[in-house]
Parts: structure tokens; sequence; C-alpha cells
């Protein structure tokens, strides 16, 4: 149950952090407080988490290496992939801002900022392993 309930944990806590950073900036928005992107990435952290209790547990086991890999692809997916469809959304508003008035509205304004950046990324895996390991030691 502690390889499901910590990581989700440990999701919720940094996704919190997040949402503490966007209002103190004066940015957040109850629209886009379950939007993706941000500082610190609260993917990073579930799966960072996740491999932690695994490699607490059971030390560099085959649940471990998987828990890795699937963290590195995540990571990886979450500024790659997400970078091409922020790009995409950008493209696409510019395009749909050029239509003439009758047809533009009739497209939904696309999100443009789907992708973390490497920063993000660092931080949210940083606060998902030491968390984790606090929480651990805590239990």
């Amino acid at each position: 149950m502690k390889y499901f309930l910590i990581p989700i944990a440990i999701s919720l806590i940094v996704h919190g952090i997040k949402l503490i950073l966007d209002f103190s900036k004066g940015r957040f928005s109850w629209h886009k407080s379950m939007h993706y992107g941000g500082m610190p990435s609260s993917h990073a952290a579930l799966v960072t988490s996740l491999a932690t209790i695994i490699y607490l547990n059971q030390g560099l086991s085959a649940a471990f290496g998987i828990s890795f890999v699937l963290a590195v692809i995540v990571m990886r997916d979450a500024i790659g992939f997400r970078g091409y469809l922020s790009e995409h959304g950008r493209v696409l508003n510019k395009l749909i801002k050029d239509l003439p008035d009758e047809e533009e509205y009739k497209y939904p304004v696309l999100q443009e900022t789907i992708a973390h950046t490497w920063a993000q990324i660092i931080v949210g895996g940083v606060l998902g392993i030491i968390l984790t390991g606090a929480l651990f030691l805590a239990i």
C-alpha cells in the first residue's frame, strides 16, 4: 500500500507547493491549477518518489529498475514531447488569430505552456526523492 500512497501524497504535496508559488507570484487561477507545466514538476516528483520508495524497500531490484526507467521516460517526455505540443499550441493559436473574425471564434485557444523546463523537472525530482526519504524515515 505504501508503494501507492507515498508517491501520490508526495505528488499532491509538490503540486500544493506549485500552487503556493503561483499564488505568491500573482499567477494563481483555479482554471490553471490543474494544467501541465510549472515549477516544480509534480509528475517528476511522483515518478522519483515511486522509484525512491521501491529502492528504500527492495534495494536494486527488478521493480526498482522498472520504476527508474519509467521515471526517466516520464521526465524526458515532460520536456521533449510536451515541448513539441507547446510549440504546436503556439503556432496553431497564431494561425487562428490570423483568421477573419467570423472564423476565429470557432476554434478554442490552445494551451501553450504544456512542457516543463529542465529546472522544473530537476526541482520536482529532487523534492520527490527528499520528501519520500523523509516520509519513509518518519513512518
